[in-house]
């Protein structure tokens, strides 16, 4: 140790002689009372702040700006945050209907997620990733926690389409629950509607409607809608009913698949209703 300290001072004691003096000179100088001494104090300090101040003036810009980065950087990142609490906020409360739904529903139900959408004026179809390997197979219904979604029309391990209700080439048999008036429901581009429904038949604006028991694609009543408006033609005797799905098509993300096979026969009967219906 002592070695060292002896290398030490040999090898800096000028630097160290003059850091000793210089710190003894500031203090007898803070100390001293001379008017000249005082003056000397005065100017150099008045010249410390001009120069501290010149300082921070031309380096504040870009302490200013790099605070200003930081926290913007922040911000984005609690932005990404909160939005992200505010998603699975909402799946937790979309996934505790769906259970309460599973829990009530008399078909076994499968649970699955949209993965993908296509969606046109007259084509609305969705990817889901739940296929054979899940047991969906071809014609199942699909909902979720508000009402009909669609059904099944292709299927492979691990993923199915579906065609939803916005596609035209899904018509499927429905009933007005107040009324118990059935008729065929379609999509023609723009709405739901159920066509051909004489004007003398009992259906109004805001009156459910849900799948009809005659349905061979869907178990009976299931919600699809209610009644939202018609084409009233003056000079013919029956009206297209415009129905409001109750499910949004935007916003859907998890669905269930209903372990319903329709039968093939039944199905051929419905098809020749519509066909006759048109």
């Amino acid at each position: 140790m002592k070695s060292f300290f002896s290398r030490f001072w040999n090898g800096y004691k000028e630097y160290i002689v003059v850091v000793v003096l210089l710190v003894i000179s500031l203090v007898l100088l803070s100390l001293s009372t001379n008017p000249a001494i005082k003056r000397v104090k005065t100017y150099a300090f008045g010249g410390f702040a001009v120069i501290t101040s010149g300082v921070s003036k031309v380096i504040e810009p870009f302490q200013t700006a790099f605070e200003t980065k930081r926290l913007r950087e922040a911000n984005a990142q609690l932005m990404m945050q909160v939005n992200r609490l505010r998603e699975y906020g909402i799946q937790n409360e979309e996934l505790k209907k769906l259970l309460a739904l599973k829990d009530s529903s008399e078909y076994p139900l499968i649970a699955a997620s949209v993965v993908s959408k296509f969606v046109s004026n007259s084509q609305g179809c969705f990817i889901i990733n739940t296929g054979n390997n899940e047991g969906v197979q071809l014609g199942m219904p699909v909902i979720n926690d508000q009402g009909l979604v669609g059904v099944v029309i292709s299927v492979s391990k691990d993923f199915s389409i579906i065609r939803t209700l916005n596609n035209s080439e899904l018509k499927f048999a429905v009933k007005n629950q107040r009324s118990k008036f059935d008729g065929v429901m379609e999509w023609n581009g723009t709405d739901l509607v159920i066509k051909n429904v004489p004007k003398t038949f009992d259906m109004e604006i805001g009156d459910r409607i849900v799948t009809s028991d005659f349905s061979t694609k869907f178990p009976p009543s299931i919600p699809v809608g209610v009644v939202a408006g018609g084409n009233r033609d003056k000079t013919g005797i029956f009206n297209n009913i415009v129905v409001r799905p109750y499910v949004d098509f935007i916003k859907v993300s998890n669905v269930f698949v209903i372990g319903f096979v329709p039968s093939v026969q039944k199905n051929n009967l419905e098809l020749n209703l519509i066909r006759m219906n048109k």
